[in-house]
């Protein structure tokens, strides 16, 4: 659908990311010129074209920025990522194979909400934020009245049961209907989280609020310049 196709400029998800990514822009360009010219990024859970959509090769080369993109598998990496650019690693967002401040950035983008139970999500925030000297880390609000991954209205409040059911035997967005065990499957990894709770995983940062029609629609912690 052309409203939610983030590979789409006229869309409204393509134009609603691009304007959240300026603070992150401003971060690398910075990054870029106060170091030796360059700036490398561990992007967890990532994918190229998102780099590509934002940013572009272009500016990408321009700024010489190198961006590892770790996944559990590669099944979101485009077939031909610019080794300029793009290196890829298979990894556990929760385990991260790096030394203390490898990178100049970590970054990830909706994907803190689906590394499961609260003791990953917090070990997932820990490893974001001892591998990297700066960090942006963005995940939906969970106070949003359309659930961002699934669009159906107050999905996040139903319960478990509802929640399942629906996996089970309703089409949602990028969710198609599955059988019982996919159905818990899916239900288990989509924690979305509070304000509060952001919050108290990254207690450093800035925490920033995507707003559309006056409600929060995601969250954004940033880490400070040190």
């Amino acid at each position: 659908m052309k409203l939610f196709d983030y590979d789409n400029p006229e869309s409204f998800a393509y134009r609603l990311r691009r304007r959240r990514s300026h603070h992150l822009r401003e971060m690398i360009e910075r990054m870029a010129s106060s170091r030796d010219g360059t700036c490398r990024i561990l992007d967890v859970g990532g994918e190229d074209r998102y780099w590509l959509n934002i940013f572009g090769a272009d500016w990408l080369r321009r700024n010489r920025v190198e961006i590892v993109l770790l996944n559990h598998t590669d099944e979101y990496v485009g077939r031909s990522p610019d080794p300029l650019i793009f290196s890829i690693v298979i990894g556990d967002g929760c385990a991260l194979p790096y030394g203390d401040g490898a990178f100049d950035l970590a970054h990830a983008n909706s994907v803190i909400e689906h590394v499961g139970e609260r003791y990953r999500q917090r070990k997932f925030s820990e490893e974001i934020r001892r591998v990297a000297r700066r960090y942006y880390v963005q995940t939906p609000a969970r106070c949003f009245p359309i659930e961002a991954h699934t669009r159906f209205p107050w999905f996040q409040y139903l319960p478990a049961a509802a929640r399942i059911w629906l996996f089970q035997h309703v089409s949602l967005a990028s969710y198609p209907k599955v059988d019982a065990a996919r159905a818990r499957a899916f239900h288990e990894e989509l924690r979305l989280l509070s304000h509060r709770q952001f919050a108290l995983l990254f207690p450093e940062a800035m925490i920033w609020r995507e707003r559309l029609f006056g409600l929060t629609k995601s969250y954004m912690a940033v880490s400070r310049p040190s």
